[in-house]
């Protein structure tokens, strides 16, 4: 089944992959396959349909208290599943199976089957991972998944940003990276970056001056900057200098951006970096303290330099976690009382949901709901936040590429992988404090 239905979206274009979907499924009685994206902001899920008489809204689902939204949520099966009234019936069960690129959530896959085995679940589960396959090969030429992903419309400056940030979320057996940004629909001067090479991965973080267009101008060029003179093997701080003259060839010292440039040897674990007036990165470790990379104070890209700023070094531990982040973050303020977010709260989030094993891309998630709250549902910054878990040798993996029992995470990581569920650790701890 997956092999003809790979060889027949070969000439299918976005918006005829339900049908295609849903032909092949019923061919090995899968029934009534549906799918179901996320919306940028990760709160509901959008049924993808065909025809004149569809439209995103119908079939809409929370991703919060729906069972669709739990698979979601988990990053696992859910399922069997039906009403006393289709039992009676003798109706089929309804499984709903989640959609992924590599770790990233994209959606939601439902169908039905009369039974419950083990060929139907790899079944379902090879079917949701070529599904996820279909999406990611034919959205970039569709303004159908634009729409459905999207419950209102984005500012320029947001639509400039979306196209050019990676995934949300990404891992191998040396690394586990889960990212967020809101507000996801007005989103303007916060940006951020990853890529591996080799054994080598690098990762930014950008914050621009304003919430207009022209910081949303100044992001972009930041990270085509920093992407052009990393690709062409400069230095860290040699980019962070060539960044600067970009943004100042194009605003005359006008406009500005802080950031933090910073690579990791992924064999060994060192980790460079460069901070150019932005907030330092927080280091994690074991769950108990926290650590921020300090650096000298130094200008933002933008403002000249007067001399090359100076490259950090720092040896991580298998397990260590980096977060990195922008003042929206921190600085959220609840407008009834004035009272920040907070550094301490924000740490203290990711890490008790990351010792209670939950998924890094649901951390943040919750993390960015949690934030939305506290500012009565509406930012007044940007706010994006970038982290990184160096889990050491393969043997050190801390994430499962299946489904299944054995899903469970195995060493209580971030827990990007299938279930999501970790060892629970005991919350941090200041640094200089004794355990």
């Amino acid at each position: 089944m997956l092999g003809e239905l790979l060889k027949a979206s070969q000439l299918c274009d976005f918006d005829h992959l339900p049908a295609l979907i849903a032909r092949h499924a019923a061919a090995e009685g899968l029934l009534d396959a549906r799918v179901y994206l996320a919306d940028r902001q990760q709160q509901v899920l959008r049924m993808l349909g065909e025809g004149p008489d569809w439209s995103p809204e119908k079939g809409q689902l929370d991703i919060d208290g729906t069972l669709a939204g739990l698979a979601f949520r988990e990053v696992e099966i859910v399922g069997p599943y039906r009403t006393a009234e289709e039992a009676a019936a003798g109706e089929p069960y309804r499984f709903w199976v989640p959609v992924l690129d590599g770790t990233e959530r994209i959606g939601v896959l439902e169908a039905r089957s009369p039974r419950d085995d083990r060929r139907v679940r790899e079944l379902l589960s090879g079917l949701a991972a070529l599904v996820g396959m279909l999406i990611v090969s034919k959205r970039m030429h569709s303004d159908t998944y634009a729409r459905v992903t999207r419950t209102r419309a984005m500012t320029l400056a947001a639509e400039v940003q979306w196209h050019l940030l990676p995934p949300l979320a990404f891992a191998n057996d040396r690394v586990t990276i889960g990212a967020a940004i809101e507000p996801a629909y007005e989103v303007g001067g916060d940006a951020f970056s990853y890529a591996v090479s080799g054994r080598t991965l690098f990762l930014s973080i950008f914050d621009a001056m304003g919430h207009d267009t022209s910081a949303g101008l100044t992001a972009s060029i930041a990270i085509a900057s920093w992407r052009g003179h990393r690709r062409a093997g400069m230095g860290l701080a040699d980019i962070s200098m060539a960044i600067q003259e970009d943004v100042i060839e194009q605003f005359d010292g006008e406009r500005y951006v802080t950031g933090v440039l910073s690579r990791i040897d992924l064999d060994t674990g060192e980790l460079t970096w460069v901070n150019r007036g932005h907030p330092p990165p927080l280091l994690v470790r074991g769950g108990r303290w926290v650590d921020v990379l300090d650096s000298e104070p130094t200008l933002p890209m933008g403002l000249r330099l007067p001399e090359r700023p100076r490259e950090h070094r720092r040896r991580l531990e298998p397990g260590d976690r980096l977060l990195y982040y922008t003042d929206g973050i921190t600085e959220a303020r609840d407008p009834k009382t004035g009272e920040p977010f907070g550094m301490e709260r924000f740490v203290r989030f990711i890490v008790r949901h990351a010792a209670g094993g939950l998924a890094a891309q649901e951390t943040l998630r919750r993390l960015m709901q949690d934030i939305l709250r506290h500012q009565s549902g509406r930012l007044q910054d940007d706010a994006a936040v970038l982290i990184a878990e160096w889990k050491g040798d393969s043997s050190q993996m801390t994430f499962d590429s299946g489904y299944g029992p054995a899903d469970d995470v195995a060493a209580g990581g971030l827990g990007v992988g299938p279930g999501g569920r970790g060892r629970r650790g005991s919350g941090i701890r200041p640094p200089g404090t004794r355990r």
